[in-house]
């Protein structure tokens, strides 16, 4: 299914009607249209220098809200103007120069203290210093005049970029919030299909198969998109149409919780040959699910109205005899079927909504959006945070400093010396926080690059006039920015076309043989320093796992309290609880750092990990425990009339305090040290009968209280050797 050409296309269209795409292609129109009129205006040395303006205030330019978009882009250009005229000025000084780089370096790493935010301020400021290195400096004539009037260029090309960013993600807005919707859809579709490979009879003395990890994995990414998604789809939803895509996007949270419920009683039901068919027919439902869902995200992105949605609920039925007692088999199979049957409801209430024949309940939303989304002011109590020697901000800023320092000496000794700032570039672009995320880069950066200078040398070999050299690094630059946080690979492919033909056009008398010599010797050099400088001062991820686990444990323990609260259980509707939501995003949000920290610390030197394994089974639980109180919580939202309400009350209080003691360390030390393999006590089994499902809560009650036992038991294992060291 994944090779054959019809699949294959689908993909490629899906990628060049994303978001990202969308925005790559954005930001690549500003830079030709600044760049192009400052040519005209002034003529190709300021337009070079404007270009350069432009390349500098790009990176923080992402699909974002509309909301404070111009000061989220405005610190770039601030930042860079000074750099750029300090690197002006001292060109004939090589050492100043090098004596400026390397404490700029440092302040500007100290921008990634912001987070998400941060992070391309940092790679602006950088970009400023070392494309300042590249821009030829004006001859003759005093060096003041000339570093200024460079430097006035450059902010010129800065100047008429801001507010064509403002104004294109203004217009793009309506655009980027139908992309996020079906970028969240394609991504929960893969979800479902790699839960339903699980839906198969488990082989005799063979355990479930390894999709755990990849499980985890899979959820982490899902959660950072969904906050991308929250922040423009949950922005002022005031129009109807903006209400029905904020409407889409609470469905897909649901469609993630319900999805993380068929984990349930899952392995119990797999172990039972004879619910072979049963969960064959599960798993039909689920993939055709899936492809409904993909269906759907397509017509999305390509503005047309979705194919009327077909029942499947038929398919799930399991039949279960009258005379069976407790939780039997059958019965657990038919609870899957039931869950199965949520997302089935999901899904067809998001294809209703995105036909117009459904309204959307925005209760929440229109009272509270602000709280959903990201911040989006600056403020000084990130940067006052760093000042502290453990601080990885403050460590990689300092790394980072000491590598540009060391580059900026190799390619002032190398022969050619004519392009030191493509050392300076690969080392900024390479070195990362962590050493998963600089080996990543390193490979992605030597591939790249060679795989750019075929292709540049293919290009300048064609010998095309101005205009098409003008188009290819245009769409190499889209193709750089749009790619950047996706693959870096195209982007690294893309950024050194452009950097090729930009400096082919600006010195079209130089050898391009040997330019392309230069870029690959000067990207190993710089790849191989920021690979060695990753083991300097590191911050190594079990340093950073004591706070993430307990930033887990306590978001745990909030949602528990907040699903197992009663007002639930005594409204008189189903209106949305805000409490609830927020704690469950945290809950999320705190499990999708840790999963992704772990994901890092496979990749660092064995003697420095933090225990994995625990680490990995906590993870496991935490999810199993969210699948618990998600089970909870859809029999008090959707199946309460079935429910006894009197007789939860005191079960639904006593549950959430131990669950928020076990998570909190209060429980005795005896139940922390059980086996964390063994199963919760033994399962209450009181007659069960369709019109009563109190049963099944109080199961769930239990089993999630043995989920917190284990889940506290993982994490002081976890934690154990931090409090040794």
């Amino acid at each position: 299914m994944q090779g054959n050409p019809t699949s294959r296309l689908r993909a490629v269209l899906r990628v060049a009607l994303s978001h990202y795409v969308t925005n790559g292609l954005s930001v690549a129109l500003g830079l030709l249209l600044a760049s192009a009129g400052v040519h005209l205006w002034l003529g190709g040395a300021a337009a070079s220098a404007a270009a350069v303006g432009v390349i500098v205030a790009i990176p923080p330019d992402m699909a974002a809200p509309r909301r404070g978009k111009f000061w989220h882009i405005l610190p770039a250009p601030l930042l860079g103007l000074p750099l750029f005229l300090a690197v002006q000025r001292l060109h004939d000084a090589p050492w100043a120069l090098g004596l400026l780089l390397v404490p700029a370096t440092f302040f500007a790493f100290l921008a990634m203290a912001w987070g998400k935010r941060g992070a391309p301020i940092a790679i602006s400021a950088m970009f400023a210093l070392v494309f300042s290195m590249a821009v030829p400096v004006p001859e003759g004539g005093e060096s003041w005049r000339a570093a200024l009037t460079t430097t006035l260029y450059f902010g010129l090309g800065a100047l008429l970029y801001l507010p064509y960013a403002v104004l294109a993600n203004l217009a793009l807005n309506a655009r980027y919030r139908v992309q996020c919707i079906a970028d969240v859809l394609l991504s929960l579709a893969a979800l479902m299909r790699l839960q339903a490979r699980q839906f198969t009879p488990m082989p005799e003395g063979r355990g479930a198969p390894p999709l755990t990890g990849q499980m985890l994995g899979r959820h982490a990414a899902l959660a950072d998109q969904l906050q991308g998604a929250r922040d423009i789809v949950l922005e002022s939803p005031r129009t109807p149409r903006r209400q029905r895509l904020a409407g889409m996007l609470l469905l897909a949270l649901e469609m993630r919780d319900h999805l993380l419920a068929c984990e349930l009683d899952l392995d119990t039901v797999r172990a039972q040959p004879g619910q072979a068919e049963a969960l064959a027919r599960q798993q039909a439902v689920l993939q055709a699910l899936a492809d409904e869902v993909e269906r759907l995200a397509d017509a999305l992105l390509l503005g047309r109205v979705p194919a009327r949605f077909e029942r499947l609920l038929p398919r799930l039925d399991v039949a279960v005899a009258q005379d069976e007692a407790g939780f039997t088999p059958a019965r657990l199979a038919r609870g899957l079927s039931h869950r199965i049957g949520h997302i089935h409801d999901e899904v067809r209430n998001l294809v209703a909504l995105a036909r117009d024949e459904a309204s959307p309940d925005l209760a929440v939303v229109r009272a509270s959006w602000q709280m959903f989304v990201s911040p989006a002011g600056w403020g000084w109590k990130p940067l006052a945070g760093v000042w502290r020697w453990q601080a990885s901000t403050l460590r990689h800023a300092i790394r980072a400093a000491l590598a540009i320092a060391v580059g900026y000496a190799v390619s002032r000794l190398l022969p050619w010396g004519t392009h030191a700032y493509w050392i300076l570039l690969t080392i900024v672009v390479v070195l990362r926080g962590s050493l998963a995320q600089t080996l990543e880069r390193r490979d992605a950066r030597v591939a790249g690059t060679v795989l750019g200078c075929v292709l540049a040398s293919l290009v300048l070999s064609a010998h095309w006039p101005p205009l098409a050299l003008i188009a290819c690094v245009t769409l190499a630059q889209a193709v750089a920015h749009g790619f950047a946080l996706r693959r870096y690979l195209v982007t690294a492919v893309a950024a050194t076309v452009l950097g090729l033909v930009q400096s082919h056009m600006l010195n079209a008398g130089g050898s391009t043989a040997f330019a392309l010599f230069e870029r690959l010797a000067d990207t190993l050099i710089g790849a191989g320093i920021a690979w060695a400088f990753a083991y300097v001062l590191p911050s190594w991820e079990r340093s950073q796992v004591p706070a993430l686990v307990a930033r887990t444990l306590a978001a745990q323990a909030r949602h528990a309290r907040e699903a197992l609260g009663l007002a639930q259980l005594q409204a008189v509707d189903n209106a949305p609880e805000l409490a609830w939501r927020l704690a469950r995003r945290e809950a999320y949000d705190s499990l999708s750092a840790l999963v992704q920290a772990t994901g890092r610390a496979w990749k660092e030197p064995r003697a420095v990990r933090p225990p994995l394994e625990p680490l990995e089974r906590m993870q496991a639980h935490c999810y199993q425990l969210l699948a618990q109180l998600t089970a909870v919580k859809t029999l008090l939202l959707l199946r309460r009339g079935l429910l006894q309400a009197d007789v939860l009350e005191q079960p639904l209080q006593q549950a959430a305090a131990r669950i928020e003691a076990i998570l909190a360390g209060a429980a005795p030390d005896s139940r922390l040290g059980a086996d964390t393999g063994a199963a919760p006590g033994p399962e209450p089994l009181p007659p069960l009968v369709e019109s009563d499902l109190t049963p099944w809560l109080l199961r769930r009650l239990q089993l999630a209280e043995g989920l917190a036992l284990q889940l506290r038991a993982e994490a002081a294992r976890v934690l154990a050797p931090a409090v040794l060291a």
